[in-house]
Order: C-alpha cells, then sequence, then structure tokens
C-alpha cells in the first residue's frame, strides 16, 4: 500500500533552484514523484509551475516529506483549514504544533487565508478572533498562554520563500546569497551602499548589529557618522560594544589599546572597567551624554539622534553598563521587536548577536554579514537566515568604505 500528495510549486523555481531541491528531498527521503504539469517561463520575467504527486510507502515518511518540500515553499493543491487547538497551559503548545519558518506564510482559517504577522522561524503561529475578524500572528514559545488557538501540522498552510529572478540586479539578486572572499569587495559594498540608500529613501528601516571589533579595528567614528547622517535607525549590540565604543572617547583606547599608536599604555586593562564605573556612576548612557561626560562616538550619536538601541547582556559581561539588559527573555524580545521592525540588517563582526538577531528576522529584510572569520558568516546562513549575502573581510576596511560611498553618493546628488 502506498500513500500519495499532489503538490505545487510556482514562481521563479527553476532560477531559484527550487525544483532540484524538491526533487532531491522526495529522493532523498524515500519517496517518489510523478510530475503532472510543468509549465516553463521562457522569459526571464516569465515564472514557471510544477504539480507533482508525491508518493510513499507508508503515511509517516509521506509526512516528513511533505514537511520538508512545505519548509522550501511546495504547498499542497488541495488546501483546507488550517488544523487549531487550544493550548492546555501558559509555555505549553499543543503536541504536533506548526513550527515557523523566516519565509511569508499565510494560514487557511474558516476558508480565508491570513497573512501571518511577524513572521520569524521557530514560532509557534496563533489565531485569534477580533472584532475586526481573524488574525494569525507567531508567538515564541515562552509567550504562549492558555487557551490561545495554536496552529498544529502543516495541512491549511502557505510558505512563500524570496524569489529570485535571472535578471534581478544587485547584491541581493539572483543566486548572490553565500558567503565569499573571492568576490570584489570595492564593487560589492559600492551594491550595498546603494541597497542601504535605496532602503532610506523608500521609507525603510536600517538596524546595524555591531560587536565590538568593530570598535577595536577602527570602524567606530564610520558607523558614528552613518548614525548622525541618518542612515542608521536601530542599533542591536552586547554590552562590549558600548563599554569600548565609550572607552575610546573617555580614554583614547579599546580595550585598553591605545587607538593611535596601537600600544598598551600603563593600566589601559583597567580603562573598560573604568569607564563602566564612571557611567553606572552618572546613571546610565543617555545621562553621561546630557551631562558632557560621554562627547563623541557610535553611542553618543546614537542618544543625540534619538536612534534606539539594544544592548543584550551576557554570562560574561563585566559591570555591566546600567543599559544592559541582564534578563534574556526581556532581551530577546527587545531583539525581536528591532528585528521586526528592519527592512536591512547589516551584521558587523558578531557572531552570536547576528545569530540571534538573525533568528527573529523575515527572509524579506535584506541582509549583510561581514566577518574576518569565514564562520561567522556560515554558521549564521546555516542556522536558516538564507537570504544572507556574506562578506568575509575585515570590518575596520568595511563600515568606512561603506560610509564614504554612502556619503559621496549624497554629495552628488
Amino acid at each position: 500500500m502506498t500513500f500519495t500528495r499532489t503538490v505545487e510549486l510556482e514562481g521563479h523555481i527553476i532560477d531559484s533552484g527550487m525544483m532540484q531541491q524538491a526533487m532531491g528531498i522526495v529522493m532523498d527521503l524515500g519517496g517518489d514523484f510523478d510530475v503532472e504539469q510543468f509549465d516553463v517561463g521562457r522569459q526571464k520575467d516569465q515564472t514557471s509551475y510544477c504539480r507533482m504527486s508525491v508518493t510513499a510507502d507508508d503515511r509517516e515518511t509521506l509526512q516528513e516529506i511533505l514537511h520538508e518540500l512545505h519548509q522550501i515553499g511546495a504547498n499542497l493543491t488541495d488546501p483546507v483549514d488550517a488544523r487549531v487547538e487550544a493550548s492546555p497551559a501558559d509555555r505549553v503548545v499543543p503536541v504536533g504544533f506548526y513550527s515557523t519558518t523566516n519565509h511569508p506564510t499565510d494560514v487557511r482559517y474558516q476558508g480565508e487565508w491570513l497573512p501571518v504577522e511577524d513572521i520569524e522561524m521557530d514560532c509557534a503561529i496563533v489565531v485569534e478572533e477580533t472584532d475586526d475578524g481573524p488574525r494569525a500572528y507567531t508567538k515564541v514559545l515562552n509567550g504562549i498562554e492558555e487557551g490561545d488557538l495554536v496552529v498544529t501540522d502543516e495541512a491549511g498552510i502557505r510558505v512563500k520563500p524570496p524569489e529570485r529572478p535571472r535578471d534581478a540586479s544587485g547584491p541581493f539578486g539572483f543566486m548572490q546569497g553565500g558567503v565569499s572572499s573571492e568576490r570584489p569587495s570595492e564593487s560589492l559594498i559600492g551594491e550595498v551602499a546603494d541597497a542601504l540608500r535605496e532602503t532610506k529613501a523608500d521609507g525603510g528601516n536600517v538596524l546595524v548589529v555591531a560587536g565590538p571589533a568593530l570598535i577595536h579595528s577602527g570602524g567606530g567614528d564610520a558607523l558614528a557618522e552613518l548614525v548622525r547622517e541618518g542612515y542608521v535607525d536601530m542599533i542591536s549590540a552586547g554590552n562590549g560594544f558600548a563599554t569600548h565604543d565609550i572607552e575610546r572617547g573617555l580614554y583614547g583606547t579599546s580595550l585598553g589599546m591605545d587607538m593611535e599608536t596601537m600600544e598598551h599604555p600603563r593600566k589601559g586593562h583597567k580603562h573598560h572597567i573604568y569607564t563602566i564605573s564612571e557611567v553606572i556612576r552618572a546613571g546610565g548612557i543617555a545621562e553621561a551624554v546630557e551631562e558632557g561626560l560621554i562627547t563623541e562616538g557610535v553611542m553618543y550619536e546614537c542618544v543625540k539622534n534619538d536612534v534606539p538601541y539594544v544592548l543584550a547582556g551576557s554570562i560574561r559581561d563585566d559591570g555591566p553598563l546600567p543599559d544592559t539588559i541582564t534578563d534574556t527573555i526581556e532581551a530577546q524580545n527587545a531583539i525581536r521587536e528591532q528585528a521586526h521592525r528592519a527592512d536591512m540588517v547589516l551584521m558587523l563582526s558578531t557572531l552570536l548577536h547576528s545569530v540571534a538577531v538573525g533568528n527573529c528576522l523575515p527572509s524579506t529584510a535584506k541582509t549583510v554579514c561581514v566577518d574576518i572569520n569565514p564562520a561567522t558568516v556560515t554558521q549564521l546562513l546555516d542556522r536558516g537566515s538564507s537570504q544572507a549575502i556574506g562578506m568575509v573581510t575585515d570590518i575596520g576596511t568595511f563600515v568606512p568604505t561603506l560610509a564614504e560611498k554612502v556619503l559621496e553618493a549624497d554629495g552628488e546628488n
């Protein structure tokens, strides 16, 4: 006895590799497929359509295949309403709940498709009845409340991965994702600068995720300039980034190293803890700016230009600064709120914060990850942020070059 269901794929499924990926999934998981209809787009701007029946020897194998196909955007041809089940208790989801991807998703409820709000990976979908009709949105597991109507299984769910048509241009165009240190960095940075300017011109929000290496490598002034000139709407970082940014303004050092001479002055290794102490004495970063203690740097420009920042703490933090969020769940929620508002994200030399923010981003957000360590960029993509482009290069070169190209273009207009 065999079990069969029919799925369909639509869009730029050849250019994006979705067609090949779908067939590979079926074969790798021990199933079989039969292509019933295949309409190929013969021009660059034309989409393709494929309908295929998928067969397996048992129901469990077929369900596993359908689950994997669903993740890449293959949807059942005979949609039914999504199955919803009330959560039995706070923070407890029903068995077999649907775990989201970061792709735009619709849920079929009472015969209508509802767009899922605030989509991000590894969440549950909750359907709620409101005065304006039903709505669907994501919730993290620790946010589930007793009685929430949680979507289970894959029935009645439609996933729409971003498409990459062949004629798309720029760093976010056709097959430009992935990691490479061989790309011409100068031209790619120019394309990122164009994308940043276009995002702002369209009224979008730019989120910068920054690590302390940006300060150590001398890129702080360039990032501060981008904040001052209105090209950064939000910053997500940690205690270390803010501490060393402020330390540089107070002592001219970053992690105890003189930023001009590259030498380690006497007691330089204590400068970061002195910095934290002075900011605590002032009552916080904003208060230290207002009293004139902090007069330059990225954090200074954030305060002066009303650019919100989230400093998420870790177990290894010194101090920390009063602005650092030490509650993990509170920090996650603050990062999540920023990520949901971001249209473009620059991840600058920070593995942990890049992965944390990447987990909260929809796949529609333009994402650039830059690090001298290839493993940082690779791990971000492996975690599911397939929309990201990666550059393996020195962050101290990337950020000043990016700022120069962005502001040069401003001067020409």
